[in-house]
């Protein structure tokens, strides 16, 4: 039995919570709609002002599934009403960004600038340009965006050169040391 999955999730005012016939939660609130397909056996139930989560026994013999569902439709109450954010910081001379229009343009130290379509259902700011801000309702999308700008240029133990998320540490490797010849 998951610890994670019996606990309840609490529901702010304004946050409305619909299961439809083929087991699909529908989460909306002040910022957007968000949907989830739930798997055969899990079951939710609507208590005053919160939210249980539940499995069948018979079809389930352990709470794996149970905590992750939990997760996923937490997940979605947070993201309909205060959304989610990941800061990105580059570091590295001359390297910076740019929001054009429905691209991110960034200078990464490459011979050519490299642009990326920024998705519909985020927004991406650029601060000083060379901190970039996604934010959105989805934590998955969101994360998983950020994580594509990071893979153009992760950071390098050496110089520490490169994207990283804000207070990644970065372990820095000696460099070659000068061998004395005799």
């Amino acid at each position: 039995m998951s610890k994670l999955g019996k606990s309840p999730i609490a529901l702010p005012k304004g946050v409305e919570v619909q299961v439809t016939n083929d087991n699909v939660v529908n989460v909306k609130g002040p910022k957007g709609l968000l949907s989830q397909q739930l798997m055969k056996g899990i079951t939710l139930k609507q208590e005053e002002g919160s939210l249980l989560i539940e499995k069948d026994d018979k079809l389930f013999s352990n709470g794996k599934f149970h905590g992750l569902f939990r997760s996923l439709i937490n997940n979605m109450v947070i993201g309909v009403t205060a959304g989610f954010e990941k800061r990105l910081t580059m570091i590295g001379v001359g390297y910076r960004a740019a929001v054009k229009g429905t691209k991110i343009d960034m200078q990464l130290g490459f011979s050519h600038p490299t642009e990326l379509e920024i998705p519909t259902d985020l927004q991406v700011n650029v601060d000083k340009s060379t901190t970039i801000i996604v934010s959105g309702i989805d934590k998955q999308k969101v994360g998983q965006f950020a994580a594509t700008i990071r893979s153009i240029r992760p950071p390098e133990p050496y110089k520490g050169k490169g994207v990283r998320y804000e207070n990644e540490y970065v372990r820095k490797k000696a460099g070659k040391a000068a061998s004395k010849s005799k």
